[in-house]
């Protein structure tokens, strides 16, 4: 059976990952993000996702923001998944 495909994390979706971390709205998440909550976001992608994203320092740097990483994210995770992310 083929693996049901998952679109990669639009705004809404990235702000409600980072959100989970130290347990507050997505309303309250502003557009810049710190290492920790960077580090949180890497680690629930993953996990929802199902892959190891291997991030090079400068795809890291540009998830700094909110923007960053959505766009990173929709760039990376369709290789990660073998092509299931979005599609």
């Amino acid at each position: 059976m083929a693996a049901a495909q998952i679109p990669p994390p639009d705004r809404d979706a990235v702000l409600a990952m980072v959100a989970g971390y130290r347990d507050r709205a997505p309303g309250e998440v502003g557009e810049k993000l710190d290492s920790l909550e960077l580090t949180w976001l890497v680690a629930q992608v993953e996990q929802r996702y199902g892959v190891e994203l291997e991030l090079t320092d400068e795809v890291f740097a540009g998830m700094a923001t909110v923007t960053g990483a959505v766009d990173a994210l929709r760039a990376v995770l369709p290789a990660a998944t073998g092509g299931r992310a979005g599609g």
